[in-house]
């Protein structure tokens, strides 16, 4: 297990003449609104812990006011913290130098804010090179990493055009590919998408989506829109009042949502659609056996059991075999479909309906670790859409 890219560790962020008062009042109990009430200061962020893992995609979510875009400045530390620590990589940015503090946001952090930022009177290369200009890179060398970039978020034919001459969603993929084409091992995105119309913002998350398949990166996603965060995080944070109220995978916040807060955000929304055959499947809800044992299998078949999955010695799928042909000498195995573990409900769905049988679910190495069958997706579908069926 790698250690996590960024670590977030009691951090507190004051705005006032007396942040130490404030944080006082904080830990003696006394709310934000009693803060400002009682001493005129605002409360940004207020004892946050979390990690972010190296490759994953990290969203903090909240309402307008939450402290999640001021916690994304004390990270990349655009703000100043009034305690806590943050740690990049091992180093503590909130204790880092000026000259340091450059170093890092040239060469490992980049930021994608809501308003694409882009220089008017550039074409899209140069705007999408300037992160490396600004590094000290040659032109030809920034160029052609620019040119990967543009041609990586479909912008390529229109490198030599101005901004004024794209679209929205075009114009905020030229602040992606600036972003990217320095190569950072840290990108934070903050309401990068909710300037653009729902179709195009859907296309961002899916160029977000399809760009973190082929380069795995670290992204902090800032984001009000919990449909957003269901779609492209691996973990989502929900922060409220400058605290963090709960931190988890998607399918743990749809299951086991904190409190009202965290609930009030799945109103109107179908969570159904955000599970996969991971969160479907069960484990030993079918027999297996080895491949040597499957001429044994009615051993295995006791009780209700009418039939069994037949792995080989590293756990892959084999086949199955049926109660009926325990009386011949060799059971047949027959072939079956396996569905993979990140597989989408409709695959899922639409494969389970066709087969008489449940079917296996495997990783990404191809080895075993559940079945689905249609009545226990049923029973999930039908408890996660609760009031939407």
């Amino acid at each position: 297990m790698h250690a996590p890219k960024v670590v977030v560790e009691g951090l507190c962020k004051v705005f006032g003449s007396n942040p130490q008062q404030a944080l006082d009042m904080l830990a003696a109990g006394a709310t934000k609104d009693e803060v400002l009430k009682r001493t005129g200061q605002i409360v940004g962020v207020h004892n946050v812990s979390f990690d972010v893992r190296e490759g994953e995609i990290f969203v903090l979510m909240g309402l307008s006011g939450s402290g999640k875009s001021t916690l994304i400045r004390l990270v990349n530390r655009l703000v100043d913290p009034s305690a806590g620590k943050v740690l990049i990589d091992g180093r503590d940015v909130a204790a880092a130098r000026r000259s340091e503090l450059t170093a890092l946001r040239r060469k490992d952090m980049s930021m994608v804010f809501q308003s694409f930022a882009l220089m008017p009177h550039r074409t899209v290369l140069s705007n999408a090179s300037f992160g490396l200009e600004v590094a000290g890179v040659s032109r030809k060398e920034r160029e052609r990493r620019a040119m990967e970039v543009l041609e990586q978020v479909g912008l390529a034919p229109f490198a030599y055009k101005l901004p004024s001459e794209l679209s929205g969603g075009m114009q905020q993929r030229v602040g992606l590919a600036r972003a990217l084409a320095v190569n950072p091992s840290l990108m934070i995105m903050d309401e990068a998408f909710s300037a653009l119309d729902p179709l195009k913002r859907k296309e961002m998350q899916d160029v977000l989506l399809q760009l973190q398949k082929e380069h795995r990166r670290t992204i902090m996603f800032v984001s009000h829109d919990l449909e957003e965060a269901l779609r492209i995080g691996n973990r989502i944070a929900i922060m409220e009042g400058g605290r963090l109220v709960q931190v988890g995978t998607p399918q743990d916040i749809i299951a086991n949502p904190a409190d009202d807060y965290v609930r009030a955000f799945f109103d109107g929304i179908d969570t159904s659609r955000y599970l996969t055959a991971g969160d479907l499947m069960q484990t030993g809800a079918v027999p297996i056996v080895s491949e040597i044992d499957a001429a044994n299998v009615a051993a295995t078949l006791n009780g209700s059991a009418g039939y069994a999955f037949v792995l080989d010695g590293q756990r892959k799928i084999r086949g199955f075999v049926t109660r009926d042909a325990i009386g011949n000498a060799a059971p047949s195995m027959r072939p079956i479909e396996s569905i993979r573990r990140d597989a989408s409900l409709d695959h899922v769905v639409a494969r389970v309906v066709a087969s008489p049988y449940a079917l296996p679910v495997v990783d990404d190495h191809g080895c075993y670790c559940g079945s689905v069958d249609r009545a226990h997706i049923l029973k999930a579908i039908t408890r996660s859409r609760g009031s939407h069926v």
